[in-house]
């Protein structure tokens, strides 16, 4: 008789751990309430497609899918995906309740810009002009117009110029950072300003964040790169007690005044503060505009879509429904022709169900895996007739086994080694092809590689730590049995001859 593969303890803990860490894993994800993270045909959403509008390098478009990627994930939603599909960018943010909200913070597409405040306009009409006039002196905001108040931090309130009421607000396809602008203010389009030239962008802010002050008012708190340091004090010296604004996507997002409290510039040393009228969410705007707002390029929209969970939820349930009616007459046959063996498949993929929900329950809380969708579900169906392969390869080599007249405890031991390296084989060429898929991929197919590379390494997994143990352990205790549902009667073994 040949060697035994592995001895009775070390099957019967192998056996025992992969079964505790299987139903362990799932009765603990279960009661801390996570699931899998879905995507956006699943959970409905928002979808957008936006396009460069100039010439657009490889380099450039990858960093504003870098910038867009913040852009979501500062905004704490789970399961965001910004994807390249040629030169066209594709947001997805699945499970969004408010699509005007990420529309318009993922829709700021223009670069962070800061531009001296010349004068205040007030609302304009649809004549457009360009270039634009200069203001009159009486409506400058000049240092010496505003005549700030160190003590109370007030300035004189300049009127509107009035040349400007009949002039049209700049277009964001206009707004070129070597020009002056007329643009309007973040939720008030009644007031508007007219800016002259940037004289500095977005990428010297490290970082912004949005905070209430000792008195319990919204500020915004920004911290400037090691480089755009310097190049800040030079553009505040420059507009000491005028107006500074900050504009994103021909926006005014908030148009403060330099020091207001202070006799003479002083460094800002790296670091400052942007107080005003804030709400909460108008300074976590603008903490959001500033972190993430120096796109290379500028982009166009062109689709914009708010998807519904119904029709996926539809797709899903269909699918599902016929998955489980397909393996539930996969099962019951091979209970029938298995016998014993049949129920060691049914309880396998119970083990393997337990720990794919776990694991990928337990990824949806992470930004390494891709949402689970439609395309995810297809990568696990498939993945099924894998496991089930895996444990017919092992099945039908015990019986011939059996069939060459050796006992059912002779031929588990024998059968697994050359099994084994047919199941090591199949999923080997499987895994390749889904990291392939998964490296040249975008989109859906992207995440359809990512769950059946998954299913793969669990189909190794389990084959190694819970199919060998329960199939060998059932062997050698059932090899006398001659019970039509035992193991001998599957395998269509004989009376047992060592």
């Amino acid at each position: 008789m040949p060697p035994q593969v592995g001895s009775r303890r070390s099957l019967i803990v192998s056996l025992v751990l992969t079964v505790a860490i299987a139903f362990g894993s799932l009765a603990a994800t279960l009661s801390l309430g996570w699931g899998p993270k879905l995507g956006l045909d699943l959970a409905g959403g928002l979808s957008v497609v936006y396009k460069p509008t100039t010439q657009a390098s490889v380099a450039d478009m990858q960093e504003v899918v870098t910038i867009l990627t913040n852009r979501v994930d500062g905004l704490g939603v789970s399961g965001a995906t910004v994807n390249l599909q040629g030169k066209d960018v594709v947001v997805s943010v699945p499970g969004v309740k408010d699509a005007r909200q990420v529309l318009a913070a993922v829709g700021q597409t223009a670069q962070l810009l800061f531009r001296p405040v010349l004068c205040e306009a007030g609302v304009g009409t649809k004549l457009v002009k360009h270039p634009l006039p200069a203001c009159a002196p009486q409506y400058q905001d000049t240092q010496a117009n505003l005549n700030v108040n160190t003590t109370t931090g007030n300035s004189v309130n300049i009127a509107p110029d009035p040349a400007f009421t009949d002039i049209a607000s700049t277009k964001p396809a206009k707004d070129l950072a070597k020009d002056t602008v007329l643009l309007p203010l973040l939720g008030q389009p009644g007031v508007r300003y007219v800016l002259g030239k940037s004289e500095l962008t977005g990428h010297s802010i490290k970082k912004a964040i949005a905070q209430q002050d000792q008195a319990g008012a919204w500020v915004v708190n920004y911290t400037l790169t090691s480089t755009g340091s310097p190049l800040w004090d030079k553009v505040a010296a420059e507009n000491f007690h005028q107006l500074l604004a900050i504009e994103l996507d021909a926006v005014v997002q908030s148009a403060p005044l330099i020091q207001p409290n202070q006799a003479s510039f002083t460094s800002f040393a790296g670091q400052g503060q942007i107080s005003g009228s804030f709400t909460e969410a108008s300074a976590k705007t603008l903490a959001l505009a500033m972190n993430f707002g120096a796109l290379p390029v500028r982009l166009q929209a062109l689709t914009t879509r708010t998807v519904s969970p119904s029709l996926g939820h539809s797709a899903l349930v269909a699918g599902l429904g016929a998955g489980l009616a397909g393996l539930a007459l996969v099962l019951l046959y091979t209970i029938l022709y298995y016998r014993a063996l049949g129920l060691v498949i049914v309880f396998g993929l119970a083990v393997t169900a337990s720990l794919l929900w776990a694991i990928i329950s337990a990824l949806g809380h992470t930004a390494f895996a891709p949402s689970f969708d439609l395309a995810g579900v297809t990568g696990l169906i498939v993945s099924i007739g894998i496991t089930v392969d895996s444990y017919i390869v092992y099945f039908e080599r015990l019986k011939d086994e059996a069939r060459a007249g050796r006992s059912v405890r002779s031929s588990v031991d024998r059968g697994f080694r050359s099994a084994w390296r047919t199941v090591l084989a199949a999923d080997t060429v499987s895994l390749l092809a889904a990291v392939l898929l998964y490296i040249i991929a975008v989109g859906d197919v992207k995440g359809f590689a990512f769950f059946l590379g998954l299913s793969t390494l669990m189909d190794v997994f389990i084959t190694w730590y819970f199919t060998r143990p329960l199939v060998i352990l059932l062997g050698r205790r059932g090899s006398s049995s001659t019970s039509k549902l035992s193991m001998a009667a599957g395998l269509h073994a004989g009376a047992p001859s060592e």
